[in-house]
Parts: structure tokens; C-alpha cells; sequence
């Protein structure tokens, strides 16, 4: 069970990475190469924690994969403040940071090492595998406080949803990695003071037994996952997000064309190219704006033939039903004033009565295409519910 849970979280973390060098749009965003370091680094920690790669490279060298997945983890914490460094710095400066953190990376891991090695020269000394861990757990435990604060910090002045969140679940599992942090030093206390507390032999059967796995192994494990999942998020819901857009924008094009056929043929000269009327799958918002802006022209054209008695009449009954006030009501109210000033242009009859106002919330959604499409798409439906003018017309 334990392999198939680290394998699998080893394959999933590659392909993130994978995803993030492959590009999105055409393009690699700042800190492309610094996100599938870290995520690469955590996939090499998490294949390095599963018991039957860690038999394999023990067979070979004795205990190394702890050196391996202690390695490789620095490695990602590296990664992670690089991608902040060009996310949040100048270029300059972001490189000058980096450099300095690589070196510091460089220098621990050879301590590392050192210490490794002459730990397996020396039968396992206690006191030098109280350095080692002591080399790691500062090392780490700076990286994941001080992500922590600058991921925590940037979350609150983030506009967008989706990476406001991803932030915080970063955030949370710096969180796992600084309680990760209070374990090893807790395990470099024992061992230093001959306590015997952390058993140094045992092996994990589950993520969460024996109860030192959970903070040994469990914690890192929910760390790698928070960080990966909070900071590919964004990445992720942005090509579903344009995706959504563009799936909205060609059905409101597509809704819109009844209601714009309509007025447009009473006022075509706001058409602003008529030989060009079909949406191009690569400019949906311009010609969806087009189609908005067109519609208002035509309902502004048209404002010295709308009649307030529609207005009135259709109010009236919208209010009967309950359902004056509400956005459907009033684009009822609005799909029946368009109608009979089409059917008044189209007859060349000149107003009779009082000219009917503007719709509801008209100064409000100006500049506003999201608002401004709702609506219309509100009116639209409503004209095409509506009976054919001149029964409209009887029946006022």
C-alpha cells in the first residue's frame, strides 16, 4: 500500500512538471523552470520514501535513500524561494537571491554528505548523525517559515480567487513542513541527550503507524501535497477558466442573435461590418462585444419609439404575477417596449404618447460587457417568448 501511495504521488508530481516546461498558451510564465525544479525535486523525495526503491538503493549503499529524500527535499525548498525570488523581486536582484540560496544548498548538502559518510564509517554515531539532521532541519526549517509568511502575505492582497487559495493551501503546508521541522529537532534532542525517544530502526507499515510515521512521514507527505496542489492551482484553473469564458461567450453570441437580427433590421446602419457578422472562434470577445454594443445602438436608435403605454400595460402585468422588480420582470417589461419600437420603426408611425425610459440599471452596466450580456441575454429570451407584434399591439 505504502509503495503505491509514494510511487503514485512520484508520477503525479512529475507530470505537474511536465505541465508547467510544456507551457501554457504558447508561453512559460516567470519562475517556469524554478516550479518543475521543486516539483521534480518532490517527486524524486516522495519515489525515494517508497520501501521498495528505498531496499533498492540500500542494497547498493547502505541507508542512502535517507541522504536521497533529505537532499532532494532542500532541493524543492530551494525551488520554491526561487520561484517567489522572480515571482516577487527585480531580475537582478531575484538572481543575485538565487545564487546565494543555490550556494547555501550546495554547502549543506556537502555537509550532508560529509556526515553521512562518516556515519557509516564509524558504526552509526550518534553524534554525527545529530549534525546531519541538525544541517537538514535548519535548512528546511528557515525555507518553510519563510515561505510560510511571504505565500501567507501575498494570498490576503490577491485578487483572484483561485490563487488567493492556493496561496493558503501553501501556506498550510509550510505549515506541515515546519511540524516536520519541530519533529526532527525533537528526534535531534533524543538522540543528542541519549533519551531514546525517537526509535531510529523502525519502519513505517502505514503512512500513520507507528505513531512517529505520521510525523516522520505523514506530514512531509501532506506538505509536498499542499505546496504542489496550492501553487499549481492557478496554473491549472486558468486554461479551464479561458476554456469557460470562451464556451460562455459563443453561447451568448449564438443566444443574442435572435434579439440583434430584430432590432438591427430596423436600424441596420449601426451594424459596424456587415460582411462580417459570424464569430471567429479566436476573437469571441470582440465580436460578442460587438454584437452588445450593436444591440444598445439599435435600442438608443430606437428611443423616440418607445411607448410608454407598452410600458405601462406589460409592467402591469408583470407586477400581477409577482414578478415586478425582479431581473426577469424587467427584462419582460424591456423585450416588450424593443418590440413595439421595432414594429413602430419598421411602420414609420411616429410616437404616440409619452417616450418610455430607459430600462432598469441601463447607467449601471455601461462598460460592464459581463453585465451588459446577462441582461440582454435576459431580453432576448423574453422577446422570443413574446406573441408577434401586431397581436402585441392588439392586445395593448
Amino acid at each position: 500500500m505504502i509503495n503505491i501511495v509514494f510511487t503514485g504521488t512520484a508520477v503525479v508530481l512529475l507530470c505537474f512538471a511536465a505541465y508547467w516546461v510544456r507551457g501554457r498558451g504558447g508561453h512559460r510564465p516567470r519562475g517556469t523552470w524554478a516550479m518543475a525544479a521543486l516539483l521534480t525535486s518532490f517527486a524524486l523525495a516522495f519515489a525515494s520514501y517508497a520501501p521498495a526503491v528505498e531496499r533498492a538503493v540500500e542494497s547498493v549503499v547502505p541507508h542512502v535513500a535517507r541522504l536521497l529524500s533529505n537532499t532532494f527535499t532542500l532541493t524543492a525548498a530551494t525551488s520554491v524561494l526561487a520561484f517567489l525570488f522572480q515571482l516577487n523581486l527585480e531580475r537582478e536582484r531575484a538572481h543575485r537571491q538565487i545564487r546565494l540560496r543555490v550556494i547555501a544548498l550546495a554547502v549543506c548538502v556537502a555537509g550532508m554528505t560529509a556526515f553521512f559518510a562518516a556515519e557509516q564509517l564509524t558504526g552509526r554515531s550518534p553524534v554525527l548523525y545529530a549534525c546531519y539532521v541538525l544541517i537538514y532541519i535548519s535548512y528546511l526549517g528557515y525555507t518553510a517559515k519563510d515561505f510560510l509568511l511571504q505565500t501567507w502575505a501575498q494570498s490576503k492582497r490577491s485578487t483572484r480567487r483561485s490563487q488567493r487559495w492556493g496561496l493558503r493551501a501553501t501556506s498550510v503546508g509550510c505549515g506541515f513542513a515546519l511540524v516536520y521541522a519541530a519533529y526532527k529537532l525533537f528526534a535531534l534532542v533524543s538522540i543528542g541527550l541519549g533519551l531514546g525517544l525517537v526509535p531510529d530502526h523502525a519502519r513505517c507499515s502505514t503512512p500513520l503507524t507507528p505513531v512517529r510515521c505520521a510525523f516522520s512521514v505523514s506530514a512531509p507527505a501532506v506538505a509536498v501535497l499542499l505546496i504542489t496542489a496550492g501553487l499549481t492551482l492557478p496554473a491549472l484553473l486558468w486554461p479551464l477558466s479561458q476554456l469557460r469564458r470562451r464556451r460562455w461567450e459563443r453561447n451568448s453570441f449564438t443566444a443574442l442573435e435572435p434579439l440583434w437580427r430584430e432590432v438591427t433590421s430596423a436600424v441596420p446602419e449601426v451594424v459596424l461590418d456587415p460582411g462580417n457578422t459570424e464569430a471567429d472562434t479566436h476573437d469571441l470577445d470582440f465580436h460578442l462585444h460587438r454584437r452588445v454594443i450593436e444591440i444598445n445602438d439599435c435600442v438608443l436608435a430606437l428611443r423616440r419609439y418607445r411607448q410608454a403605454s407598452v410600458r405601462d400595460a406589460v409592467a402591469a402585468e408583470v407586477a400581477r404575477r409577482g414578478a415586478a422588480g425582479t431581473p426577469g420582470g424587467e427584462a419582460e417589461v424591456e423585450a416588450a417596449v424593443i418590440a413595439a419600437a421595432v414594429e413602430a420603426k419598421r411602420s414609420g408611425l411616429p410616437l404616440d404618447g409619452e417616450e418610455a425610459p430607459p430600462a432598469a440599471g441601463t447607467r449601471s452596466r455601461k462598460g460592464d460587457l459581463p453585465a451588459e450580456t446577462a441582461w440582454l441575454l435576459l431580453v432576448a429570451a423574453a422577446y422570443a417568448r413574446r406573441p408577434a407584434p401586431e397581436h402585441a399591439g392588439a392586445a395593448s
